[in-house]
């Protein structure tokens, strides 16, 4: 079995977009509070507003795509195999032996752009849930019946 990130599937490219909302709607009260600190003027001018607005931008702009490009999966006939991480590098493979339920979610930006997150529960305490988010809607729903009718072939 090759393991190498060559044979990763990329995440649908709506969730760069949708990860970029979450963070400018993250990155907003911090801007809102450094224009307020800023109409104080206490401090000379831009001492808040420029490093705050400066880093809200690169939240913005730069992580989602780097966290995009750090993710992938693998679907295999036998297992799901989930890569994520940009400092801490996390490979996790599931078999889906051990898959005891499957969920396929959409928040309401999720289910604007068309896309969706799989989550896989699984037997035992480490690990239990397996989380793969940024797939198309009609993947994660297919997926999710590939492994469905490979946990009952195996249980017939």
């Amino acid at each position: 079995m090759d393991e190498t990130d060559d044979t990763l599937t990329p995440l649908h490219p709506n969730h760069v977009k949708v990860t970029r909302i979450v963070a400018f709607l993250c990155a907003l009260p911090f801007v809102i509070g450094s224009i307020v600190l800023e109409a104080v003027q206490i401090l000379p001018f831009g001492i808040f507003v420029i490093p705050v607005f400066l880093v809200a931008v690169f939240l913005v702009l730069r992580v989602p795509l780097r966290r995009y490009h750090a993710r992938g999966y693998d679907m295999g006939e036998d297992r799901l195999r989930v890569v994520k991480g940009i400092l801490f590098n996390s490979d996790t493979v599931v078999p889906f032996g051990r898959v005891q339920h499957i969920d396929v979610n959409q928040g309401p930006l999720q289910r604007a752009y068309g896309i969706a997150t799989l989550t896989l529960h699984t037997a035992g305490s480490h690990n239990a849930s397996v989380h793969l988010p940024g797939l198309g809607n009609e993947d994660a729903l297919a997926m999710r019946e590939d492994i469905r009718s490979h946990i009952k072939r195996e249980l017939d």
